[in-house]
């Protein structure tokens, strides 16, 4: 089983506001819970084909970690995304060997607001144009849930594809490459399951880039059909450029 997209990351400084803004989107959120640590916690916008948008905030100043300084220097928007592996030991290995530098797998859990405890285990490069591996120990399903809260008002399915600002694209490319063990194209999509990312260099992508760092800055949604398409409203979805497209 290849890597496939497990969920993409938004970072925000109110949890609460970004949760009541989402719904007014019509999206369906569920509140996550608390980290390991006590030092952020999070709600979920779960889509029928198994992918997540994660809506992050910090409880506390957490400078050692990107995605705080991100938010703290930038505001709210994309920060990460991850990808879920079939035997995260065994992934990190492989892409080590295609001579990738990866830090892990490393512990980390949550717990969800009615009390059960959730453990998985990540990986992450040393570069952030690349996505971080998140691997369950408990039941994927426990993280992310199943049934009604995969439906959305506004009719998004699912993740077709995420933009990635990158300052190489070539060099990325072949990041990726090692990573996903098959050789990746800059010019062209890469494949990731049900979804696929494209790299999008200085030239496209300068004031992303300039702003926050390597990290996704677009999403283009699935939506069922007799949906509407088009953009969602940036200042609702906390400077996160989401796009519905199509099924």
């Amino acid at each position: 089983m290849g890597l496939s997209l497990d969920h993409v990351v938004i970072a925000v400084r109110d949890l609460d506001r970004t949760i009541a803004d989402y719904t007014a989107l019509g999206f369906t959120v569920t509140v996550g819970g608390e980290h390991t640590g006590g030092a952020s916690h999070n709600a979920l916008i779960d889509f029928a084909d198994g992918a997540y948008i994660e809506l992050i905030a910090f409880k506390r100043p957490n400078p050692e970690f990107r995605w705080w300084r991100v938010l703290d220097e930038a505001g709210d928007g994309f920060v990460d995304y991850a990808l879920l592996p079939g035997d995260i030991a065994a992934d990190v290995a492989a892409a080590k060997a295609r001579g990738l530098d990866l830090d892990g797998p490393n512990d980390g859990g949550r717990l969800r607001p009615d009390g059960v405890r959730l453990d998985w285990r990540t990986a992450r490069a040393s570069t952030s144009d690349l996505p971080f591996l998140c691997g369950d120990v408990t039941p994927r399903a426990l993280r992310v849930p199943e049934g009604d809260v995969r439906r959305h008002a506004n009719g998004v399915v699912g993740v077709a594809a995420i933009e990635i600002a990158v300052e190489n694209p070539q060099v990325s490319a072949w990041r990726y490459g090692a990573l996903l063990g098959t050789p990746a194209d800059a010019a062209a999509p890469i494949a990731l399951g049900n979804a696929s990312i494209r790299l999008a260099g200085p030239e496209r992508a300068a004031a992303a880039l300039a702003a926050r760092g390597e990290a996704p800055v677009s999403l283009l949604l699935r939506t069922a059909p007799g949906s509407a398409t088009g953009d969602f409203d940036p200042a609702l979805s906390h400077g996160a450029r989401l796009t519905r497209i199509a099924e």
